[in-house]
């Protein structure tokens, strides 16, 4: 097999084990709110949920390896216009990720607090789950359609 055809099934491979990952762990924290546990994100950071975490930061790492390596076998330039404002989401979306995770487990351990502060906690860990996705969705479209 050529080595782009590799790069390239290890980058799509890459990229469905982080969507099954991120679904995974969306899904755990609507069943454990659907079960009425009152800190549903903080849950994803029990065993064996913790693990999801840790695939989606071993896909993460592994796609501007596999990106550069792509976009240097394919030839394209590194100023096109998509492959810079998908960088700096993934930059921005890595950034978002890390104050998600500190923010899940400040979460898991806001025990005893009164309930209207965890509600707050809870929001907040909402917006910043839903801006992670929206740019990693941002960040595969951009992949897809390579506009020029």
């Amino acid at each position: 097999m050529e080595s782009l055809a590799i790069l390239k099934v290890f980058h799509v491979a890459a990229t469905v084990v982080l969507l099954g990952s991120v679904a995974a762990v969306i899904y755990r924290a609507w069943r454990s709110w659907k079960g009425g546990d009152r800190l549903p994100f903080a849950s994803t950071l029990q065993r064996p949920w913790v693990y999801a975490w840790v695939v989606m930061a071993v896909s993460l790492v592994s796609f501007p390896v596999t990106g550069w390596w792509l976009v240097h076998r394919v030839g394209w330039p590194l100023g096109q216009t998509w492959i810079l404002t998908a960088a700096v989401l993934y930059v921005i979306g890595g950034g978002v990720w890390l104050l998600l995770i500190n923010r899940v487990s400040r979460l898991r351990l806001a025990t005893g607090l009164d309930e209207v502060v965890i509600a707050a906690k809870r929001r907040n860990v909402l917006i910043i789950a839903t801006v992670a996705v929206v740019v990693l969705l941002s960040i595969i479209g951009l992949m897809v359609t390579k506009p020029v």
